[in-house]
């Protein structure tokens, strides 16, 4: 992929004489291939922003998703990306929290704050926090979208606490992995699902106990979970009901259906659908984690940002074990 000069209809924001920047850029939906690497004019921090010159963006399933499919965000063109770790390098008015030199590392607003798979972000200060000074860009950028997704489902939504059980679907993948870690540190059981190559990878983290999701049916258990973490959805969700106790919380991060609803009211059970949001509290707490070794995102493979179209194919797999990270300096 090369550099165009196509200006991004998006950004009328920035002045025309902005200097420009490189950017993950799409005017279509569709595959990765409607993915271009394309010069644009670089953002100006609004009151309340700050400027972030992106070192490294995570890549979450959701960025494939509103690649492909026009669903919380507006027709493109669009940049994706809602992860994003750097250095500010600009503030607007009324900005006292961070300043020019500053490293830092959060959520852009989701779904409407996307933009960070670019040379340089805008977003609000309070999306962002202080990088751990122990961990890179890298590290930093795979953490935010999963991390608070796991932290806003186990400990906001289920107050999940120590010595309770907890089964978590797909707990080598991205939400899943740091779910395990996150689940760990509060004292609960860890029970994931995960194909049989990955077990040894989850018991690391500390999962207590592993299912072959492949060939082993999670249902045919006696176990009986206090929290059910579904980061799958369908059949998934709707049979997860039925191995939680009497007043246990499932919480899915995809859409339930009707039949999972009723099937909770019936086992007295409760069933909820989150979607993640940017928080500045739940980003310090993570930043805590990491910063007292609880807590640390397993990063398969990087991209540079001219490659980024490559991560998205191998991401599409559904495959990864961790995250993918886009590097952009």
């Amino acid at each position: 992929m090369t550099p165009t000069d196509t200006p991004d209809p998006l950004s009328s924001a920035a002045p025309p004489s902005a200097p420009a920047m490189l950017a993950l850029h799409q005017t279509a939906l569709g595959g990765p291939e409607v993915l271009r690497l394309t010069e644009l004019p670089r953002p100006a921090p609004g009151p309340g922003q700050i400027l972030v010159a992106v070192h490294a963006a995570g890549l979450n399933p959701t960025d494939f998703k509103h690649r492909a499919l026009s669903i919380f965000l507006p027709p493109p063109p669009l940049i994706l990306g809602w992860d994003v770790s750097g250095t500010v390098v600009g503030t607007g008015p009324g900005v006292t929290l961070f300043q020019p030199g500053d490293e830092v590392f959060g959520m852009l607003p989701y779904p409407s704050g996307a933009g960070s798979h670019a040379e340089y972000v805008t977003g609000p200060t309070r999306a962002f926090v202080a990088k751990p000074t122990g961990i890179d860009h890298i590290q930093a950028a795979a953490l935010p979208l999963a991390a608070l997704t796991a932290w806003q489902a186990l400990v906001e939504t289920a107050g999940l606490r120590a010595g309770q059980r907890v089964l978590i679907h797909a707990a080598a993948g991205g939400v899943g992995h740091l779910a395990v870690q996150i689940a760990k540190e509060r004292g609960a059981h860890v029970t994931g699902t995960a194909s049989a190559p990955k077990h040894a990878f989850l018991r690391e983290l500390g999962a207590d106990a592993c299912i072959e999701h492949r060939t082993e049916d999670f249902t045919d258990t006696e176990e009986r979970y206090d929290v059910v973490l579904d980061t799958l959805g369908g059949q998934t969700a709707t049979r997860s009901v039925g191995v939680l106790r009497p007043g246990g919380i499932l919480v899915s991060l995809v859409p339930g259906a009707e039949d999972t609803l009723a099937a909770a009211e019936k086992a007295q059970v409760r069933a909820l659908t989150l979607i993640v949001e940017h928080d500045q509290a739940g980003m310090r707490a993570i930043a805590d984690l990491v910063a007292r070794g609880r807590l640390r995102a397993h990063v398969s493979a990087t991209f540079p940002l001219a490659e980024g179209a490559r991560a998205h194919v191998l991401g599409e797999t559904g495959r990864t074990t961790g995250k993918l990270v886009i590097t952009v300096r």
